[in-house]
């Protein structure tokens, strides 16, 4: 049997499932309806961000997301007909989830 470097590719893709089904509408909530309602005014809301946890959870809530939207985003590039393109697509797509997590943990640390 060969050997694949598929599940490396795998592995963020279903924490990014999870862990954004999971806890990506509780952050839409508190952000988008919270603040809008009036429940949480933006001086709690910038005290909750300035939290260490929060800027982790944060960073990974973002780049699991990326990765899980990147993998989506390449499968479904290769079954449009894209196939011959799969490595340019995947550099692309790999490429930019890594560049966005990056930013992420940088607006993270310096926030």
């Amino acid at each position: 049997m060969a050997r694949s470097n598929e599940p490396l590719f795998w592995a963020p893709f279903f924490a990014g499932a999870g862990f954004s089904a999971l806890f990506m509408p509780a952050v839409m909530i508190i952000t988008g309806v919270a603040v809008a309602a009036g429940w949480i005014n933006a001086t709690q809301l910038y005290q909750l961000i300035l939290h260490p946890l929060t800027r982790l959870f944060l960073f990974l809530l973002i780049s699991l997301s990326l990765f899980h939207a990147v993998h989506r985003i390449r499968f479904v590039l290769v079954d449009l007909g894209l196939k011959p393109f799969a490595g340019i697509i995947s550099v692309l797509c790999y490429g930019s989830a890594i560049v966005g997590s990056i930013l992420a943990a940088i607006f993270a640390l310096t926030l």
